[in-house]
């Protein structure tokens, strides 16, 4: 039989058919004679010829190619291959017509499943088989081989499928990979389970008859077995699973045979009552007896499967292969326990935990749940429970989150059946799991949390309590519980992970807050023993974590999933929830915060204020709220005017502005309670500033505190409420002006007034960018903004740091939102406000940057205290980002940056983040003003470094080596696109090359200028420059460049000489550094140059200069070897004549005459032509950088 017909017309498998034409005459002659004679189309497709053979393969491969044949307008399946891959719903009835016809003629029959095993394996070959007669003939043993042919170029494999001996032949590429079990595709993608669906149907269909013939199996088991010793990946891979299926499905049958042999026992206990021999009798125990004999059979088919497939493929090199056997085990032993779940089948499963492959140990505690949520199996585990206990611990840590989720359940399952088998220390090491970021390891790790605090106490608890009274007690109970873990837990500052956790399998718990509140509002007389202070306050954060859960029903932060779209259930849920919590907290909330209020419990306190928020409001009626409001609103005002706790009167604040929102109905009650507040404050706070103003010096400390209690709760409240109505700005003015003039201001009141102000402004501008404001108040917020500002920028010269450092921040914030990029781009009427900083202002804030956050170690006082050192850091960084923010946003200007620039490398551990992402968005709004700005910083650094050493540069020194590391990072932070740096980068050279060629050295002409060392730092940026922006850049550089400076080779002239270098790294680029023999004819693209009139009118004016020079005298040889010389003495003293006045200048047009510099060579007058065609060529290939480049306007 031939799996794929398309092979069966290649010559070489013409001459394996025919080599097998004999054993296939002995099978047919087999048949004949003991089952009768073939069908007429099987007869008929034996018998014909070669060529007919041939002409039906084609055929036949017509119809397999679309999977189906057409016949009569119907599409049907041809092979049993196909009507598994398409899937077709009647696969009973394919089995049942399997199963008729291998009763008719069973050889057939097999030889059609045996080609639909080898087919599932992928093979597009060949499957001829030939009987044997003899099994312990040595030629037969000698045959059961898998080779490569290498004449064919096709792999065969022999093996003994009794009664037959096949053969297998196909292509190399089987074992790509690519065969049904792991293709992908519509036709495909179910395969697998059909297959096994399949396979299952066929035994249970077979169970009672054909099983137990001791052929059909046997002859299957043969070629599985065969055929997952194969060293091709898709024959033992598919023959895995479908022996492992086999072997599901006889223990299925198994367990039928056994509930048989139980009532077949019970019919001949009932029939030997009469102790008589009867006809009855006689037939039950033939029947029983023949019940054992299909056990038998059975256990034998298992045992040969167990121990001929399995003990070799659960350690097979494939994961898949490894991962179903370790499967199906534990689907046998959960099935069969009585039989598998033994110690020696259970090491197969405990040696897999340790697989390198997730999939596998996967599978392994799959498997070990199905065992562990019985608990009449655990007894039998006690020895396994015991060996690998702590392997299975330590894979709660596993590097896949889905293994260690499975680990947790099982542990889970040892907890709640196996006794006392995991030790308190075991249990620790599962608590933290309740805070991992990965939701379903903490929710596993909840439900463990779960069985171990809360079942473990319900029986206890349960016998003890009324009927009455039993949820409140036992809940209360369980409450208690889980305080004292949250507060012994070393994780007790994120209760909101604890609950989403438990939320899953402990709602019914963390939802009762009549408990929780019953708790709280618990006095010392209680009969039982009352909570601690402590213990108090880890319920009210873990109470209101419930809250949060119950109202918004999403993880907390660092653990969210993605977005997860609610189902309708899910919303029900949570409105039903935040019900149930606002119709109980409603009214019990002032009673807490007047209980914890008056305590001075801040921590308390704050957690209770925060629940308002989480509040359904909108779906009570005004008549049935306005009263348990009323006293909510009286509570929050007491706790204003008692309260200086700057968290405390923040979320009194923020209870406000969610209590007087504008959708719900009692809005007007809300406002009409905050105005009343409002009014307490602000006319106590203008009383006292009164008497203030009027006492001066006799102001006394206590009046003094109580004016900055005054106005730290307005400036609370001014963050979040619109008070403008109030003029405060006028009050805080005159406040902050009276202490610039006298100084008798304590800092903490200068601070609250100048945020004040500053939140006045920003609701003022609020209020003026809508449409409705005026031209008066728009006119009067800018003299406002502009006068504060100016108070502000007084205030950064205070005594007080910490004044200085708020008014720096609230300044520089002003000028970020008052500048034309931010106000661009919200309205039209606010583009009038824009406010530009002058240079004076810019230059005041960037002293205040130097002199407040690079600080060096040495000026710094010793801290020890780590905590307080970690402060400091995060308010400098707070002050550079401050005013980085107005360099991104061009507030400033961008050169006023190079001071910020030029720390990058010193202060990198602190302040590079910041640095490096401000050096970014510079680079993006203007690469070559940050080019400008990068080298300014390193001059700057230069120049410190070289008053520093007293003229005498040590190039080698480790601050040279810092400003050499800075150039090479600034270099870095341009890319890798040459060409969007192109400009950028040229204009940066040549700021370089005038700089180190700007002073001249006071020590003699023979000296290298003051500056030259500079080069070695400028040549970081040489890789960025693209080969003919080099030329250029050298072509400048020449220009500074005497004959003497080139001849000379010392040890200081190493900077130039290294920058010439890598100016001219491909010697290719130098076209003056080689001799005439050496150089190559221009191509036609270089000798026809872009030039435009400009250009024409430079060569116009070089060639005249050099007319004269060029005949007279030639081009000296340079002594040093190390880099070549493309200027002329000539050309150099003519530029010194004609430009004495403007010496290293490029010409007026902004455009470097570059074919002059390359006019004159050593080979005298016969070269001259060839040279100007030279320099003309590179004029031409540089014109385009040199139109560009306007180097002498800067």
């Amino acid at each position: 039989m031939i799996a794929d017909p398309e092979l069966s017309s290649r010559t070489s498998l013409q001459k394996e058919s025919e080599s097998h034409s004999e054993p296939d005459n002995d099978l047919e002659n087999q048949r004949r004679g003991t089952e009768g004679s073939l069908t007429p189309w099987k007869k008929r497709r034996r018998d014909q010829s070669e060529k007919g053979r041939r002409r039906a393969s084609v055929c036949s491969r017509q119809g397999r190619m679309n999977g189906h044949r057409q016949r009569d307008g119907d599409i049907e399946a041809v092979t049993l291959f196909e009507v598994v891959r398409m899937g077709k719903s009647a696969m009973q009835a394919v089995v049942n017509d399997w199963v008729e016809e291998y009763k008719q003629d069973r050889d057939t029959a097999l030889l059609d499943l045996i080609i639909f095993f080898i087919q599932c394996s992928g093979c597009r070959g060949m499957v001829t088989a030939e009987v044997f007669q003899n099994m312990h003939n040595p030629d037969i043993r000698r045959k059961m081989t898998e080779e490569f042919d290498e004449e064919t170029g096709l792999q065969y494999k022999k093996f003994m499928v009794y009664p037959w001996i096949l053969n297998v032949t196909w292509p190399l590429d089987l074992d790509s990979g690519d065969y049904p079990l792991t293709m992908s595709g519509p036709y495909w993608k179910k395969f697998k389970s059909n297959f096994c669906e399949f396979l299952s149907l066929l035994i249970q269909h077979c169970q009672y008859t054909i099983v137990h013939d001791e052929y059909l199996m046997d002859t299957v088991i043969s070629l599985l077995t065969g055929l997952s010793d194969s060293q091709v990946r898709a024959f033992r891979h598919t023959s895995t699973l479908a022996a492992m299926k086999l072997m599901t499905a006889l223990i299925n049958v198994s367990l039928s045979l056994r509930v048989q042999l139980q009532n077949s026992q019970r019919q001949c206990e009932v029939e030997m009552i009469d102790k008589r021999p009867t006809r009855r009798l006689e037939t039950f125990l033939e029947k029983k007896k023949e019940i054992i004999e299909k056990q038998e059979n059975i256990e034998n088919l298992m045992n040969a499967i167990f121990k001929g497939i399995f003990l070799h493929r659960y350690r097979d090199a494939l994961p898949e292969i490894r991962a179903i056997c370790i499967e199906e085990i534990g689907i046998w032993m959960k099935s069969c326990s009585d039989r598998f779940l033994t110690d020696s089948y259970l090491k197969y499963v405990g040696w897999t935990l340790h697989d390198k492959q997730s999939e596998v140990r996967l599978k392994c505690l799959i498997g070990l749940l199905g065992l562990y949520s019985d608990k009449s199996h655990c007894s039998k585990m006690d020895l396994f429970t015991c060996r690998f206990k702590d392997r299975i611990i330590s894979m709660t840590l596993d590097k896949e989150s889905e293994v260690a989720v499975q680990a947790i359940k099982v542990l889970t399952l040892m907890l709640q059946n196996c006794e006392e088998v995991l030790t308190s220390r075991d249990c620790e090491q599962l608590h933290h799991f309740v805070y991992s970021a990965h939701r379903p390891v903490a929710v596993a790790a909840g439900e463990f949390l779960h069985k171990k605090l809360f079942c473990s106490q319900e029986s206890e608890v349960q016998d003890e309590m009324p009927e009455t009274n039993e949820k409140p007690i036992h809940n209360l109970s369980h409450i208690r519980t889980l305080v004292n873990f949250y507060q012994e837990s070393e994780d007790n500052a994120r209760s909101a992970y604890l609950i989403d956790s438990l939320w899953d399998c402990s709602a019914s718990i963390l939802k009762d807050w009549e408990a929780m509140t019953a708790l709280l509002l618990e006095g010392d007389d209680s009969e039982e023993e009352a909570l601690t202070l402590l213990q108090k306050k880890a319920l009210a954060e873990i109470m209101l974590s419930t809250i949060r859960q119950a109202a918004e029903g999403h993880p907390p932060g660092g653990r969210c999933l993605g977005k997860k779209v609610q189902v309708t259930k899910e919303r029900k849920s949570l409105t039903d929830d935040r019900a149930k919590l606002t119709e109980h907290f409603i009214v019990i909330l002032p009673q807490l915060l007047a209980k914890y209020s008056a305590d001075g419990d801040e921590a308390i306190t704050v957690n209770l204020l925060q629940i308002p928020q989480y509040f359904e409001l909108e779906g009570y009626g005004t008549a049935e709220l306005e009263k348990h409001l009323d006293i909510l609103l009286k509570q929050l005002k007491e706790i204003v005017e008692q309260q200086t706790d700057s968290e405390v009167l923040e979320f009194c604040s923020k209870a406000y502005l969610v209590l007087s929102n504008e959708e719900l109905a009692t809005q007007s009650q809300v406002v009409s309670a905050k105005i009343q507040l409002f009014d307490q404050l602000v006319g106590k706070f203008n009383q006292m500033l009164k008497n203030f103003l009027h006492k001066g010096d006799g102001f006394g400390d206590a009046e003094s505190h109580q004016m900055w209690l005054a106005l730290k709760r307005i400036t609370t409240f001014h963050n979040a409420h619109d008070i403008t109505q109030w003029n405060l700005l006028s009050s805080t003015c005159k406040l902050l002006k009276r202490d610039l003039e006298n100084g008798n201001v304590s800092e903490q009141i200068i601070i609250q007034a100048i945020l004040c102000s500053y939140y006045y402004i920003m609701w003022q501008l609020s209020k003026a960018s809508e449409v409705t404001s005026s031209k008066d108040m728009q006119e009067s917020l800018r003299k406002q903004m502009r006068g504060f500002c100016h108070i502000c920028r007084q205030y950064l010269s205070h005594s007080s740091s910490i004044v200085k450092e708020q008014a720096f921040i609230v300044l520089c914030d002003l000028l970020l939102i008052f500048s034309h990029e931010v106000l661009s781009g919200s309205s039209e009427k606010t583009e009038s406000f824009a406010y530009i900083p002058e240079s004076t202002l810019q230059s005041e804030l960037v002293s205040f940057v130097l002199d407040h956050v690079f600080i060096a170690q040495e000026r710094e006082p010793i801290d020890r205290d780590e905590e307080r050192k970690v402060g400091k850091l995060h308010k400098r960084r707070n002050l550079l980002a401050a005013f980085c923010k107005l360099i991104v946003f061009s507030v400033v200007e961008m050169h006023i940056a190079a001071d910020i620039f030029k720390q990058y490398i010193k202060y990198y551990i602190d302040y590079g983040d910041i640095i490096k992402e401000t050096l970014s968005r510079t680079r993006q709004i203007d690469k070559i003003q940050c080019a400008k700005t990068l080298i300014q910083s390193l001059k700057q650094l230069f120049n410190e470094l070289l008053q520093g050493q007293a003229s005498c540069l040590d190039r080698w020194s480790q601050p040279f080596t810092s400003i050499k590391d800075l150039a090479r990072r600034f270099s870095l932070m341009f890319g890798l696109d040459q060409l969007k740096t192109r400009e950028a980068m040229a204009m940066l050279h040549k700021n370089g090359i005038e700089f180190a060629f700007k002073d001249d050295n006071t020590k003699g002409r023979n000296q290298p200028p003051l500056n030259l060392a500079f080069l070695d730092i400028l040549s970081e940026f040489s890789p960025k420059l693209l080969k003919t922006d080099k030329r250029t850049v050298y072509n400048y550089l020449e220009r500074f460049v005497t004959d003497q400076m080139a001849a000379e080779n010392g040890e200081e002239w190493l900077p130039l000489i290294a920058y010439r270098r890598s100016l001219l790294d491909c010697r290719d680029d130098d076209t003056d550094s080689t001799d005439s023999s050496d150089r190559s004819a221009p191509t036609p693209v270089q000798q026809s140059p872009k030039t435009t009139s400009l250009k024409r009118k430079m060569e116009i004016e070089d060639g005249v200069s050099e007319t004269g020079g060029n005949e007279e005298q030639s081009m000296k040889t340079s002594a040093s070897s190390l880099t070549p010389r493309l200027m002329s003495t000539v050309r150099r003293e003519t530029l010194k004549r004609g430009n004495h006045t403007k010496e290293h200048r490029l010409e007026k047009d902004g455009t470097p005459s570059l074919h002059s510099e390359f006019g004159a060579t050593a080979m005298g007058s016969t070269d001259e032509l060839m040279e100007e065609d030279r320099a003309r060529s590179v004029e031409g290939d540089l014109d385009d950088l040199n139109e560009i480049l306007d180097i002498d306007n800067d």
